[in-house]
């Protein structure tokens, strides 16, 4: 049974790009031990990066990364406006919405020494459209031109109007790289990137860490107090709050919630953000890839959701720090429909649409996870609740970027996996649930749902858009590629460190950043 409740959107903004951010801290606060002149701080991450190739990667982690070498056109301020970053202004759109001009700042080098200027922009942007591996193409597809003004103004053409591109520009898709560097290595321009920004990219040992100094060339190295920034690859949660009570590392990302209060206790500062991304559980639809009775199967695709307890999930795995939901879209989000249909837990409702399959019972359900701790603690939770009502799932731990790889195979057939977030809105639904995404792992294709979410992108009042993502995501519901379960709340431990900047994209920065003792 589908009930409808009106869940309170919080933390409404008016900005343009109406998000702001729940962040209870949203920054280390100075710290009252001594400052140390320089020093490396050592950040551990909860998984290994893909490639350090804005055009090409995929992974938060690879995210988290390029704030500490690869500054953007535009950037997100605590409250996820849009802000410049290496972009001189806010975009200019002309009134049909098919021209966008962009001011860039003059004076900056890239960290090899090569100016920045509108050519290099436009060879980032066109390669970015036209790379072949490019996982960029669908969050520049409105895109048609760049042109260069002059040195310091570039001219977008677009196809159509397209009101996410300024929140695109402040993603990996507006991250630019030397020309110099992409000439020398092209398609290898990952294993030794050169872009603008506080650290310079030393080395990366694949499985261990991945090594940064402070840049020569950055326009605002007066700012940086830090000789360099390591981040090391530590999956398991309990390590990296061990290793932060000892102090070998400054920094963990997405710490348990169950050991935030013992941490401070211990000593350790934790930063807490109420995250834009989400959790799910994402099903591949497509039965001449999957075998699994899910591909072919609606109604078992609604059992299997009825079958999950949320609010259990919420409890037993993050001690009740998650916000349990069924839309992609957070709550801050002022473009999330007032009313959202979610489904109750209902393992009866759930057992009876099982036994109606005709499919012999127990039904088989493969469920491929990050191999990950907190991953496999939620997937044997889910594992108990499904096998309740006639699944027999079974659980297939893979190192996290292996998994991804698998994911865009389609060798699976459904995928513990989630997404961190975009300011807009088309961020979280276009490149994921689109005919052709690069992330559309579950191979959804649905005319109705391309249209709708084209359309939304194109309008720029918040209440039509708004309509029209209620739209595709009822549909979305009526397919059902994706189980949605919680977004997250996510928890940063700080230890011998203050100045990290930390907001609701939940990305660390480390540009102010200086260790204490």
């Amino acid at each position: 049974m589908m009930l409808r409740r009106t869940l309170n959107i919080g933390c409404m903004a008016a900005a343009s790009l109406m998000l702001v951010s729940c962040a209870s801290t949203p920054s280390a606060s100075p710290s009252a031990d001594e400052v140390v002149a320089g020093g490396i701080a050592v950040v551990a991450l909860s998984d290994e990066p893909d490639t350090l190739d804005p055009t090409v990667a995929n992974t938060f982690v690879a995210r988290v990364v390029f704030t500490a070498f690869c500054e953007k056109l535009y950037d997100s301020n605590d409250s996820l406006e849009l802000v410049p970053q290496l972009a001189a202004s806010l975009p200019v759109t002309s009134a049909d919405g098919l021209t966008v001009d962009i001011a860039l700042r003059e004076g900056i080098l890239f960290n090899d020494g090569t100016p920045f200027n509108a050519d290099a922009v436009k060879i980032t942007l066109d390669r970015n459209l036209t790379l072949d591996t490019s996982s960029r193409k669908k969050e520049l597809a409105a895109l048609q031109s760049v042109e260069v003004v002059d040195d310091n103004n570039i001219r977008l053409t677009l196809s159509r109007p397209f009101s996410p591109l300024g929140a695109q520009l402040a993603d990996r898709a507006g991250a630019i790289m030397s020309p110099t560097a992409l000439e020398t290595l092209g398609l290898d321009f990952g294993t030794d990137p050169v872009c603008v920004g506080p650290f310079d990219f030393t080395d990366r040992v694949p499985g261990s860490e991945i090594n940064f100094t402070k840049s020569d060339y950055y326009y605002d190295k007066d700012l940086v107090k830090l000789d360099g920034v390591t981040y090391k690859f530590i999956t398991d949660p309990n390590i990296r709050a061990a290793n932060l009570r000892s102090s070998d590392i400054n920094v963990a990302e997405r710490l348990n919630a169950s050991d935030v209060d013992q941490l401070g206790a211990d000593g350790v500062d934790v930063l807490d953000v109420s995250a834009i991304g989400y959790q799910g559980l994402t099903i591949n639809i497509d039965p001449t890839m999957s075998s699994s009775p899910l591909a072919s199967s609606v109604e078992l695709r609604k059992a299997f959701e009825l079958s999950i307890d949320r609010d259990a999930l919420n409890t037993v795995v993050f001690a009740g720090q998650t916000t349990p939901d069924c839309v992609p879209l957070p709550k801050q989000m002022a473009f999330r429909p007032d009313d959202i249909q979610c489904v109750d837990f209902d393992p009866d409702a759930a057992r009876a649409l099982v036994e109606a399959s005709g499919e012999t019972l127990p039904i088989p359900v493969e469920l491929l996870i990050p191999a990950r701790p907190t991953d496999q603690k939620t997937a044997e939770v889910i594992q108990q609740m499904a096998n309740d009502v006639g699944f027999d799932v079974t659980i297939k731990p893979v190192e996290f970027v292996s998994a991804l790889d698998l994911g865009r195979a389609g060798e699976f057939d459904m995928f513990l996996i989630g997404w961190s977030g975009r300011m807009d809105p088309d961020g979280d639904l276009n490149d994921l649930l689109t005919t052709g995404g690069t992330n559309n792992y579950s191979r959804m294709a649905d005319s109705e749902v391309d249209s709708l979410i084209s359309e939304a992108a194109s309008v720029t009042e918040t209440d039509a858009r708004r309509d029209l993502y209620a739209q595709a995501l009822d549909r979305i519901d009526e397919i059902k590629p994706l189980i949605y379960l919680y977004h997250d709340t996510w928890f940063l431990g700080l230890a011998g460190i203050t100045g990290v900047e930390y907001s609701a994209d939940a990305i660390p920065r480390f540009k102010t950043a200086e260790l204490t003792k």
